[in-house]
């Protein structure tokens, strides 16, 4: 295997095993003696539950069980909690609803579980199913996120009037009322963040197994993290100590947030396994993704910008409805709140803000995070007030954002929100983007355009955003007998890259080549302590957890290779995995002094044995990501259909460890963003509550030929408190984009009036503008 070490765009490793067919993720795990589960959903989004028969489902041949809600209460199972619990405005906490495993007496979401059949086969557990007898009572539903307020709108909750789930706020509301009253202007606009459905390449799913002699569980899941499982299950739900449960996690097909925490299936086939006494598998198919895992986003927002006779910003305030849906999911209260909230500052000076949420409840599935978690939600709307505020001042979006940026000088620069940014550059991130797209030359593109019969519009989007902080994470490196090195880390690749940028983090610090280094997740037995994969903080965390125990080893070493080689640790450098004697040839390469501690007899007086070291990294605050993103759309004005000609990325990332890997990242983050921009939307019936948008027929995703080729660089300026210098990248694209596409169409539609359009800006929505040609403020 080559050498390479920090700065080189390394090839992936872990490719080789996914693209031959190697790769291991939960489908392809399987036990001895397994079974498997089916999860009775409900039809409803409302009902309750007056009677269910599953007699005839216990007498299909092949079944082994089946159980409901009665059955998990009865044997002692928790409810699903939520650690993202917020207070109020008012400093009351607020109050969290029961979600049990199986729903006992109500049904509160279409696909909430009703029961959990079990069977040989899964066609047997499906057949069973069938067969159950649920006597319902529907109920009136209510699935508008703002209409959730409205006085006379069905409860999900009886203690949550108006469906009232958190009243919190954030900021200064008396110097932001303040700064309003001396605005010269004040820019306002009113936007939905349109909910979407993560649709992972891999579902979850779950394996459960339950060794009695040991009366210990076993979960494999498809997951970013077994350690926050592994808590929950044991602690919150079965009530017996963390070492009493195992969670393994193989390879993963994808999370973007929605695989951080449990869900209610994870701990019904371990109840099911520990009944049965056998293993039991859930493998869901797409419906049951699009039914029951976490959706992202779905805000109703409203922003006002304060701004002074010369165009500078003065204040920012906001008022958002956050839908939360039926349950409070792990995280769900904490997105739109702590999550995101500070972002509402952007890249910009204000001298006062203020933001005000209030979370509802809905009869829809659970809201929580979804990549970005609460950031691209601010960042949409900061850049689309900003855009609308470009062209009522008539400064242009490139000459109020200068007017506006925070400068380098001022780093580093306290928020009127409260974050507290290290460092940036972000002038120079959209002069740079500004050259690339050649901004100067788009009025001739436009004219050229306009001759082929089409509308061609241009926007642009800066972007900060918080993430890779607290809390902390730990790494162990161990050298092995066979001359291997395990490296052991907390977190968990579900697709970014993990094990090559660490491979290169530990070539670069002990000189150790990839052939030689094997990196191990996803296995809370093997694992002592992890945090998981979530807000783009594998490299910045973990990697500096890697870092600190690469130095712990190399102190070591000097002392070890003092001693053998008989001279001053003082007198031993360490380079290219080899202790040396200074000025002289005199050396021992890092293996050799591996293999001496392991005897002893070698070792200076009083030291351990071995040369395995485990540390910490807790970082002192979050990296500050931020960029510019440029987009130019086409639009059949026939039509209404969009296509993106050109899209232009200016990213500061820190410190690039391997800009491939952030390449990719940014690409499957900005094709994210474009998604959401402009074809996605999870919609419900009003009336009904049944989820409209269930199956890739009804949810249009984003396909090659959706997107364009990116042009992408980067501006590397160093995290300034980070072990590494490095700033997250993971979530980067899906901060950017939004706005950015937004941006672009509403210039093109400037022909018809058109102030806003809110997302997805589907061709059917841009025809209905052009075909009313006249003004119209938002569609």
């Amino acid at each position: 295997m080559a050498k390479f070490g920090m700065g080189q765009s390394v090839r992936r490793v872990e490719d080789a095993r996914f693209i031959t067919g190697a790769g291991r993720y939960n489908d392809d795990i399987n036990l001895p003696g397994q079974c498997y589960a089916f999860f009775l959903r409900s039809p409803h989004a409302h009902a309750r539950i007056k009677s269910i028969d599953v007699g005839a489902a216990k007498r299909v041949p092949g079944i082994l069980g089946v159980f409901t809600g009665a059955d998990v209460k009865a044997a002692g199972l928790g409810d699903m909690p939520c650690d993202g619990v917020v207070p109020n405005r008012d400093g009351s906490k607020m109050q969290v609803p029961p979600r049990p495993i199986v729903a006992v007496d109500t049904v509160r979401f279409v696909g909430d579980t009703v029961a959990i059949v079990v069977g040989e086969t899964l066609a047997a557990a499906r057949d069973a199913a069938e067969t159950i007898e649920v006597d319902y009572d529907p109920l009136p539903a209510v699935v508008d996120t703002k209409g959730a307020l409205a006085g006379d709108a069905p409860q999900v909750w009886p203690f949550a009037k108006k469906n009232l789930a958190v009243d919190w706020g954030l900021g200064d509301e008396a110097a932001t009322d303040a700064a309003f009253k001396k605005a010269a202007r004040i820019i306002s606009v009113d936007l939905i963040n349109n909910r979407v459905v993560p649709n992972s390449m891999e579902p979850r799913g779950a394996l459960g197994d339950f060794a009695a002699g040991e009366n210990k569980f076993t979960l494999y899941t498809s997951s970013q993290g077994g350690h926050t499982i592994r808590k929950t299950i044991a602690k919150d739900i079965f009530h017996v100590p963390e070492s009493s449960l195992r969670v393994v996690t193989g390879d993963v097909g994808g999370g973007f947030g929605m695989k951080i925490f449990p869900y209610p299936e994870y701990a019904g086939v371990l109840f099911a396994a520990r009944a049965l006494k056998r293993p039991v598998k859930w493998t869901p198919d797409r419906s049951d993704a699009f039914l029951t895992d976490t959706h992202g986003r779905d805000n109703v927002t409203r922003g006002e910008l304060a701004i002074d006779k010369d165009g500078k910003f003065l204040a920012l305030r906001v008022e958002i409805v956050a839908n939360l849906g039926a349950y409070l999911s792990h995280y769900g209260p904490f997105i739109p709140t702590f999550a995101g909230a500070k972002m509402h500052n952007g890249v910009y000076g204000l001298s006062a803000i203020y933001i005000h949420v209030l979370g509802v409840y809905t009869h829809t599935a659970p809201v929580d995070a979804y990549r970005g978690a609460g950031r691209p939600e601010a960042n949409y709307l900061v850049e689309r007030l900003v855009d609308v505020a470009a062209r009522e001042t008539g400064l242009g979006p490139v000459e109020i954002r200068r007017r506006n940026f925070i400068p380098p000088s001022a780093m580093p620069y306290t928020t009127a929100a409260g974050a507290v940014y290290d460092s940036g550059e972000f002038a120079r991130n959209l002069d740079d983007a500004l050259k690339a797209i050649d901004w100067q030359g788009f009025p001739q593109r436009r004219a050229e355009s306009e001759r082929a019969g089409k509308l061609r519009g241009i926007g642009l989007a800066t972007y900060i955003e918080a993430c890779g902080g607290a809390p902390d994470e730990t790494a162990e490196i161990h050298f092995m007998p066979a001359g291997e090195v395990h490296v052991l880390v907390g977190n968990q690749s579900n697709g970014q890259g993990h094990e090559t940028a660490y491979m290169q983090l530990i070539h670069d610090r002990l000189g150790i080549d990839f052939d030689k280094i094997k990196v191990i997740q996803g296995d809370t037995d093997q694992i002592q302590y992890g945090r998981g994969t979530g807000g783009s903080r594998a490299l910045s965390v973990g990697g500096g957890a890697i870092v600190n125990a690469s130095e712990l080893i190399v102190t070591k070493g000097k002392k070890i290779a003092g001693h053998l080689m008989e001279t001053s640790e003082a007198d031993i450098e360490f380079a290219n995995g080899q202790f040396v004697v200074a000025g002289t040839d005199r050396a021992m390469s890092i293996f050799d002094v591996a293999a001496a501690a392991r005897d002893p007899k070698k070792l200076p007086v009083g030291m351990a044995p071995g040369l395995d070291e485990k540390a910490n990294y807790n970082p002192a605050d979050a990296t500050y990501p931020n960029g510019c993103h440029i987009v130019e759309v086409e639009i059949d004005a026939a039509t209404g259909v969009p296509r993106i000609v050109n899209y232009v990325i200016v990213d500061d990332f820190g410190k690039v460890i391997n800009p491939m890997l952030v390449a990719g990242q940014v690409h499957g983050g900005t094709v994210q963003g474009i998604g959401q921009a402009l074809l996605e939307g999870c919609q419900y019936d009003p009336a009904s509550g049944q989820l409209l948008t269930g199956s890739f027929m009804d949810y249009c995703m984003p396909r090659a030929d959706d997107v364009p080729s990116f042009n992408f660089a980067y501006n590397e300026v160093p995290c300034a408190h980070n072990v590494l210098g490095v700033k997250g990248a993971g979530e980067a694209g899906s901060m950017g984009a939004p706005p950015a596409v937004i941006n672009a169409i509403v210039d093109a539609l400037q022909p018809y009036g058109v102030r806003h359009i809110d997302m997805p800006a589907t061709a059917e929505r841009i025809w209905r503008l052009i075909e009313r040609k006249t003004p119209r403020a938002a569609e």
